[in-house]
């Protein structure tokens, strides 16, 4: 085995849900009150994007440090994430999305993830479109 750093980019796509919105909505709040790191006034704004977007909702309590946490012999170098509303054709093939993908470089490396890791403070969600704090 080399010395060098190798990586792995891991895309996944999901389709969600949302049968019980008012839970979902509740389950936002529970985990924005929860953010000691998030400031007072960011926490007040988080919670009404949430109230008024179901998808942001998602993005506050979608994490993928849980998709990896557990796996051993890997370190999550960069993530990131955003939820949105979309239409869904359950009837429609998975492989047709896939056009909407780009390409990955065929370098042999399964592509490359970034170096590093940076924290938005704002916690799961922040920002606009939901990004997620890992970046």
């Amino acid at each position: 085995m080399s010395d060098q750093t190798r990586h792995v980019r891991v895309r996944v796509e999901m389709v969600l849900e949302i049968t019980e919105p008012d839970e979902l909505i509740r389950a936002a709040w529970a985990r924005i009150e929860g953010d000691e790191l998030m400031p007072p006034e960011e926490r007040d704004q988080a919670a009404q994007a949430v109230s008024r977007d179901e998808a942001e909702a998602v993005a506050y309590l979608i994490d993928p440090i849980d998709l990896v946490g557990e796996v051993p012999g890997v370190l999550l170098a960069q993530a990131s994430w955003t939820s949105e509303q979309a239409e869904y054709d359950p009837d429609e093939a998975w492989d047709e999305l896939d056009d909407d993908l780009p390409d990955l470089p065929d370098d042999g490396s399964g592509g490359s993830g970034g170096a590093g890791e940076e924290r938005d403070d704002g916690g799961p969600g922040a920002g606009p479109g939901g990004a997620g704090p890992w970046r």
